[in-house]
């Protein structure tokens, strides 16, 4: 589909991308949404924890919301979604990834941008435990490209899944990783990899075999963390082979349901090939919104409900009403 104008305009203060990405991941606080947790076990012993909350009236529609990168199923811009969805009569459930709940996955391996194993296994264990029609995904930054990565490389989904929206997705992430690693964004990465690093710390002392001290000390930078440990953890040569295979960019021409991307022009972290005009003008199923503000995760808009989170609502009603 053509590129869609957007509609996005932020007050004066939040049009500076560095402002709104801080203030929506610092600042921002969503109340009166009631989670109720269920832990699913997943095919290899491990754990992930799933966070529901319900429309006021029985349904069976469903969002599923997937985190980024350190996030959680309590972050803002998820119970953001997951409110707003549930005030439309939309049952949401927010995913949190292996590790990202408040307590230590069991295996070795954790999360990455493109273990869409994991989000096929949710999906099937709520199709075949649950009584849901319409399935929509909604993911923000890596959760956004593992969403698409998913989409894009099965050629039959389940009928129950309608149609997704991400945003702020690093579609390619080798350009992705080089931008983080770049002056601009010194504050973000280092708040990333100090986090990472010490969730890894604690990983270290029960898979003594698999990650020596050493190979602990010598991770400096987000590249690092990839090559020592993410590439390696789960079956990859390198950083670089994690980037390559794991970009959703390559994926996208083979989505089949209707997919909206919204991806802001001033967000520091993503490169240009993040925005991928050419496979949308191309493929009458994926649509890519381009706002000049936003930031990272940064949609800041009236009345404490951001932008991406009312399309996302639009995109799913005017698609299916």
């Amino acid at each position: 589909m053509p590129v869609i104008d957007s509609k996005y305009k932020p007050s004066f203060f939040f049009r500076n991308g560095f402002i709104s990405t801080v203030y929506s991941g610092l600042v921002r606080r969503v109340k009166d949404v009631k989670q109720e947790r269920e832990r699913m076990i997943l095919f290899d012993g491990d754990f992930i924890d799933l966070d529901w909350s319900f429309s006021k009236e029985k349904t069976k529609k469903l969002v599923v919301l997937l985190h980024g990168l350190e996030g959680n199923g309590q972050r803002p811009y998820m119970t953001g979604s997951a409110k707003l969805f549930n005030n439309n009569g939309i049952d949401a459930v927010c995913v949190n990834f292996r590790g990202c709940s408040g307590e230590d996955n069991l295996k070795y391996r954790s999360y990455h941008s493109g273990a869409t194993e994991d989000l096929e296994a949710i999906i099937e264990h709520i199709i075949s435990e649950k009584d849901y029609s319409e399935i929509y995904l909604k993911g923000i930054s890596l959760g956004a490209n593992m969403i698409l990565k998913y989409l894009g490389e099965r050629e039959v989904l389940p009928n129950q899944i309608k149609a997704a929206v991400t945003a702020s997705v690093p579609c390619y992430l080798y350009g992705s990783a080089k931008t983080l690693h770049t002056f601009k964004n010194v504050l973000y990465h280092n708040r990333f990899l100090k986090y990472l690093v010490n969730r890894l710390k604690i990983k270290q002392q029960r898979f003594k075999e698999d990650l020596s001290l050493k190979d602990l000390a010598s991770i400096k930078t987000l590249f690092d963390f990839d090559n020592v440990y993410t590439s390696k953890a789960h079956g990859f040569k390198d950083a670089l082979d994690y980037y390559e295979k794991c970009s959703c960019l390559q994926f996208l021409p083979n989505i089949k349901i209707p997919t909206l991307i919204i991806n802001a022009l001033n967000d520091s972290f993503l490169s240009p090939e993040c925005y991928p005009i050419k496979e949308a003008k191309n493929n009458p199923n994926l649509y890519l919104e381009m706002p000049q503000h936003g930031g990272h995760v940064g949609f800041v808009d009236k009345k404490n409900v951001y932008y991406n989170e009312k399309r996302a609502l639009e995109f799913v009603k005017d698609t299916f009403n």
